[in-house]
């Protein structure tokens, strides 16, 4: 294995890690931990960008903190109304009874205050709690399920809605919520939840027909188990729409534990794309001596300067057959979870949106919170720590 005893970044990652910072307004331990790096050294980064880029300072008067309290107080008030009644219309059918009302009111219990419930759907507070007093026994079998669809909702959310009932009843048997995939299946269609599909593929490879070709070293052999970290990386490019115009994204992942361990996007598609992808990974450590390089035989993985750089840094490329999207299954597989686990879901009219969004899924959510089914509902970052960590011998 490649040594890490001091991790270097470039200067992209550095970019992308001060961006999540800044917009999502987050703490910098929180946005270190997700990253996996010392929070001093990303408050080094923010201090550093905030030095060159500040930003003028408004004082608010006395009158204005006031004025401000009395808005949060009312707007607190207005979104509390208006989720309220959102729900009460979504839940309560026209000419709605007493004892539907209270139900309503019971099941929202802990999410706003009972007499304000009351007064709202016009439920006298004695009428509610004589209600509840008549259906507060509850089967164990009942509390159970009502219990674990909390954490089903909790979870699905976590995972931005992409998680299905197999990759939710992994995360929560290790929680320590035993439960089977049949039974989360029911909860979940009982929640109205489903998760994202993905879409149909489409080729996207340019191919140049008069450049080398390398033999094929993988051969679809994609199985995690099958790989030492560092030892075999597969690459490929994507492209993703902007209101500015197209955005390419090329991407460097581990066989062995599923990482994103090199990234670039630029709004060109040149060799130096690809390069400053692989440069990301091997910078960070993430690539053992002699690596093997797999990708398909787009014009950026034929090209000259692509194999000078392979040769010049220790890596061996392998290509899988022109045209066939199953050779290079893996780098397809992640570019289908990014488009329709987040990317379809917005509109961007930038790149600078697009690029943050897109740093964060790969480094916060789907290298450190998204289970993946082939590494044993574990983490990228959680399999790669785990094989490279050196065991201690009693």
């Amino acid at each position: 294995m490649a040594g890490r005893s001091r991790r270097k970044f470039s200067p992209q990652f550095k970019a992308e890690a001060v961006q999540l910072v800044i917009q999502s307004d987050r703490p910098i331990v929180e946005v270190a931990g997700e990253l996996g790096i010392i929070p001093g050294t990303l408050g080094n980064w923010v201090n550093k960008y905030r030095e060159e880029n500040p930003e003028p300072e408004k004082k608010l008067t006395p009158s204005d903190h006031a004025r401000l309290a009395e808005l949060e107080v009312e707007n607190r008030r207005l979104r509390m109304e208006n989720e309220f009644f959102k729900k009460s219309r979504g839940l309560l059918r026209q000419g709605a009874g007493l004892n539907e009302k209270s139900a309503l009111i019971e099941a929202e219990k802990d999410t706003y205050p009972i007499a304000w419930m009351c007064r709202q759907l016009q439920v006298p507070r004695s009428t509610f709690y004589a209600f509840r007093d008549r259906t507060d026994q509850v089967t164990a079998t009942q509390e159970r399920r009502e219990l674990l669809k909390d954490e089903i909702s909790r979870v699905f959310a976590a995972q931005n809605g992409t998680a299905g009932c197999r990759r939710i009843t992994a995360q929560l048997n290790e929680e320590g919520h035993p439960c089977s995939v049949g039974l989360v299946a029911a909860l979940m269609r009982e929640l109205g939840l489903a998760a994202i599909q993905p879409r149909a593929w489409r080729k996207t490879t340019v191919t140049d027909e008069h450049a080398p070709v390398h033999p094929d070293l993988v051969e679809r052999n994609f199985a995690p188990d099958q790989h030492v970290p560092g030892e075999v990386l597969v690459g490929d490019i994507t492209y993703l729409r902007t209101g500015a115009g197209w955005l390419y994204l090329a991407v460097v992942i581990d066989l062995a534990t599923r990482m994103i361990v090199g990234w670039q996007m630029a709004d060109h598609m040149r060799t130096s794309l690809v390069i400053d992808a692989l440069a990301m990974a091997r910078t960070h450590g993430y690539a053992a001596p002699q690596a093997v390089f797999h990708s398909d035989h787009g014009t950026q993985y034929t090209s000259q300067e692509f194999g000078e750089y392979c040769i010049e840094n220790g890596f061996t490329q392998s290509m899988g057959r022109t045209g066939v999207c199953w050779d290079n299954a893996v780098a397809e597989s992640f570019f289908s979870s990014l488009k329709n686990e987040m990317y379809h879901h917005h509109v961007f009219s930038e790149h600078r949106r697009a690029r943050f969004a897109i740093a964060d899924y790969i480094e916060a959510f789907y290298n450190r919170a998204r289970l993946h089914s082939s590494l044993g509902y574990r983490t990228p970052a959680k399999a790669w720590t785990e094989q490279t960590t050196p065991t201690t011998l009693p």
